[in-house]
């Protein structure tokens, strides 16, 4: 079998040389040689030997917000969820909620969803611009909570395997679990609490406003870098200088100096050249390296 194969099975699900930096909230940067979108955890069954087989390794996209794709094309068979691995439900259990995430949804959407049904204990997320997916294999959290916090499981399909992880399997750490590349991650399952709708759009609403009030918008991936242990990568990048420095089309925020913008029109590679720079300042001032949260495709080595 070969990529060939893919193609031919796959349809109009599958588009070659299709653009992957476009797809980040980056927004700069190359083309996956194929992009295939599923809509269905049946059409692993149907697609994925043939994923396998086709020579390509698997990567998923989500909403792109922890990526920086090179320029050019890259040989990867890019995945992207959507359908009814987007979908969001509530059951009622001891002691609270559970819920099934589609492994396709937006955090922000389901956060505004839950605080609108009286399921809380989600309201952090609505700051967070990924998906569920990338959620989970990162640990994704912010405003004092992470996924670690609610997750019961996760439906995983690793090398032609569909499995239900558990938590433990899971070993969510700080912006770090137990899956790696290859790995798609399906739908998760979160325990949360019943309460007042009220007061969880009120949080809500105070989370979004403290974001807008400390973080920049624009081209960005969010916290470029993770936070040492008791330090704050912002506040290291600013006493080495960094914050506002800039590199042709990329520079570090003025608003918050744990975040990269990419100009409009702008490089992957300029961004890449920066975070690297931004790291090196930080070694020379404080002795610290910083370790990215950004996943690379198509640079030589990691920042």
């Amino acid at each position: 079998m070969s990529l060939a194969a893919l193609l031919e099975r796959a349809g109009d699900r599958a588009i070659e040389h299709a653009p992957l930096g476009a797809r980040t909230t980056y927004r700069v940067g190359g083309r996956a040689r194929v992009l295939l979108t599923l809509t269905r955890a049946q059409e692993l069954e149907e697609l994925g030997p043939l994923m396998l087989q086709s020579g390509l390794p698997v990567l998923c996209v989500g909403n792109g917000s922890n990526l920086l794709v090179a320029e050019g094309e890259h040989e990867v068979l890019a995945v992207h969820l959507e359908g009814d691995l987007s979908l969001l439900a509530v059951t009622d259990g001891a002691p609270g909620a559970v819920v099934t995430a589609g492994a396709g949804l937006d955090l922000p959407v389901a956060a505004r969803r839950l605080a609108r049904d009286g399921v809380v204990g989600f309201e952090w997320a609505v700051g967070v611009p990924g998906t569920f997916g990338g959620a989970v294999a990162m640990n994704a959290g912010g405003h004092g909570s992470d996924l670690a916090t609610s997750v019961l499981d996760a439906t995983v399909w690793r090398d032609g395997v569909l499995e239900t992880w558990s938590k433990e399997r899971l070993a969510l750490g700080y912006r770090t679990s137990a899956l790696r590349d290859g790995d798609v991650v399906l739908s998760v399952r979160l325990a949360l609490a019943r309460g007042e709708s009220a007061l969880a759009e009120a949080r809500l609403g105070e989370i979004v406003r403290w974001r807008r009030e400390h973080q920049p918008g624009g081209a960005n991936a969010g916290s470029v870098f993770r936070n040492p242990p008791d330090d704050v990568a912002a506040r290291l990048i600013e006493l080495a200088g960094a914050k506002g420095l800039r590199y042709r089309s990329a520079s570090v925020s003025e608003k918050h100096a744990n975040f990269i913008q990419a100009d409009p029109d702008g490089l992957a590679g300029d961004v890449f050249e920066l975070i690297v720079m931004v790291r090196e300042r930080v070694r020379e001032c404080s002795g610290v390296t910083l370790v990215a949260e950004n996943r690379f495709v198509g640079f030589g080595g990691d920042a």
